[in-house]
């Protein structure tokens, strides 16, 4: 077969290089073209260089291009992935530093909570250009798969306002199986059976079976606690599987953002994250180990290089959903997996209008989601808080309207935890100053912004908040892995 695939945002090099080698495990994909597009051109002659040496090195007739013209990148496309991160690194320090002056402590803030809505409405006008590029050069019907966090925001505008065929992938949901797999002693994650459904980063398992045989809430609550590990790293959600009765998909850090109760005082927080990885509710976690990886990568390209030159091994195939999407369309061979969709009955208790995350079927009609599905009432419920702000979020980004983006903050369960109106409304005008290179939707709303926040009267504190972790430098991660390696 012999179709072009483009990555936006191919520079997330290790994300990219695992995309392009799931592609390559389909033995029918090897013909394919690549073609890779970022905006920096460092970033992607690094990814070329491992791609070719991949390309080269397991003798394929696979074609890789590189450019930083985006429109070069999508015509004739089909398929259309996108992991881009609007305002890098720069911006994300934002997004976690600024609200920490007015005590609103983030794990990742990426999804929802201030720096989540923050990165939505730099990501949206931009996800919008991408579907306008689609509809007028990529080949006719072509599928955009979005990775990009926020993942709810971004396919909800691509859908509603790009007018493109867009589908939301995310890896949480197998994570959270492995994870309860292990726990129940399962040789393998295939032996467990489930149903996942919600929304994006709030995906409850509402089903289990263990080899045919059901498992109940009790028996999952025994065997998280019992685990030497996932009972020190997981007790938020331990906790709220023992109150809500199903397990979440999402990360004990990034759950602790989405739920009002376990982040509003710093005191509390350490009760409930696990300093261990970033993963598990640190300060910052995510913002600290995005540094930390570009740093490494930068510093120690030529060991990535070579590790690119060793053959493909198709038994190593990720769970990333792309890959076997691509497979099931192209060639028919069935694909169950989860996927974020608009939802239009598929979850009976959250709105029509959502994006939601629930199982699905793929071949070669297309994803065929599984409708009808009815997730408990909290669950709902939690999911529809976030709901209504990623909706007002989508609406403000398109609309430029300064007062809704506040009134999306003030929503958000976590920030409403922590802080006042007043405090809120200083805030956003802080982040939007702040960041207003990539909000050409705000430009009119900044001067005002500026003169506000010269009179303003809200005080702020100097806060690195409740778990804060320096970023390593590439001595420290050497000396780090060594001793991993060593204690192995």
């Amino acid at each position: 077969m012999s179709f072009k695939i483009a990555i936006i945002g191919a520079g997330s090099v290790g994300f990219t290089k695992k995309l392009f080698t799931d592609i390559l495990c389909v033995p029918e994909f090897q013909d394919v073209e690549f073609a890779l597009t970022d905006m920096s051109e460092h970033n992607l002659q690094m990814i070329k260089q491992i791609l070719d040496t991949i390309v080269s090195s397991n003798k394929l007739p696979t074609k890789v291009t590189a450019t930083t013209n985006r429109r070069e990148a999508l015509t004739g496309a089909r398929y259309i992935i996108s992991c881009v991160r609007v305002g890098g690194l720069e911006a994300y320090a934002d997004d976690i530093r600024i609200p920490l002056k007015y005590g609103i402590d983030q794990c990742v803030g990426d999804t929802i909570c201030a720096g989540g809505i923050l990165y939505g409405q730099r990501n949206i006008p931009v996800i919008l250009d991408f579907c306008k590029d689609i509809r007028e050069v990529a080949e006719p019907g072509a599928k955009f798969l979005n990775y990009a966090n926020p993942m709810a925001m971004n396919t909800w505008a691509a859908i509603e306002y790009g007018k493109v065929d867009t589908v939301g992938l995310c890896h949480g949901v197998q994570h959270g199986a492995e994870q309860i797999a292990e726990v129940l002693g399962a040789k393998s994650p295939s032996e467990l059976d489930y149903i996942c459904s919600g929304i994006n980063h709030q995906t409850w398992f509402v089903d289990l079976k263990l080899n045919g045989r059901k498992i109940e809430k009790d028996e999952l609550v025994a065997a998280f606690e019992a685990h030497p590990v996932f009972s020190q790293q997981e007790k938020l959600r331990i906790d709220v599987l023992k109150r809500f009765g199903v397990y979440s998909t999402e990360s004990n850090g990034h759950l602790s953002e989405y739920l009002p109760w376990y982040r509003k005082r710093p005191d509390e927080i350490t009760k409930w994250i696990d300093m261990s990885d970033w993963i598990h509710g640190e300060t910052g976690g995510y913002l600290r180990h995005s540094t930390e990886t570009r740093n490494w990568f930068e510093t120690e390209f030529p060991q990535f290089l070579e590790s690119a030159s060793k053959p493909i091994d198709r038994a190593k195939r990720s769970n990333e959903h792309a890959s076997h999407i691509l497979e099931a369309l192209e060639t028919g061979r069935v694909y169950r997996g989860h996927f974020n969709l608009k939802n239009n009955g598929i979850i009976t208790n959250l709105p029509a209008d959502a994006i939601i995350e629930s199982p699905g079927f793929v071949d070669r009609f297309g994803i065929n989601m599984v409708s009808g599905i009815t997730i408990p009432e909290a669950c709902a419920a939690t999911c529809m808080a976030s709901i209504n702000v990623q909706r007002m979020s989508v609406h403000a980004a398109i609309s430029g309207d300064i007062d809704l983006l506040k009134l999306a903050v003030l929503h958000d369960p976590l920030v409403g935890a922590v802080a006042t109106p007043e405090e809120v409304w200083q805030m956003v005008d802080e982040m939007v100053v702040a960041q207003a290179r990539w909000l050409p939707q705000y430009a009119h709303a900044i001067p005002a912004a500026k003169e506000r926040l010269a009179k303003s009267t809200v005080k702020t504190r100097d806060w690195a908040g409740a778990a804060r972790r320096n970023v390593r430098s590439i001595d420290e991660l050497r000396a780090e892995k060594a001793a991993l390696k060593q204690a192995v």
